[in-house]
């Protein structure tokens, strides 16, 4: 019975840490578009434009920084 609640104790560990880390990358994301959006919309650009250029720019950062790449 011990080893039971053990391993479910271990399964929800591993649950919540696998949650989270997903959750600050979000985090992440979410600051850098909302900073783009809002330079790029006060900069006389459309929320289309602006939305795409974002999504597609901080994409870019996250992934770079996942890879460790750095931009010239």
């Amino acid at each position: 019975m011990a080893n039971k609640v053990a391993a479910l104790l271990v399964l929800c560990l591993v649950l919540v840490a696998a949650v989270e880390l997903p959750k600050a990358a979000a985090d992440q994301f979410g600051s850098c578009f909302s900073t783009c959006e809002q330079e790029c919309r006060s900069g006389g650009k459309g929320q289309t434009f602006c939305e795409m250029k974002c999504d597609t720019d901080c994409f870019d950062k996250e992934i770079g920084a996942k890879l460790h790449i750095t931009r010239p």
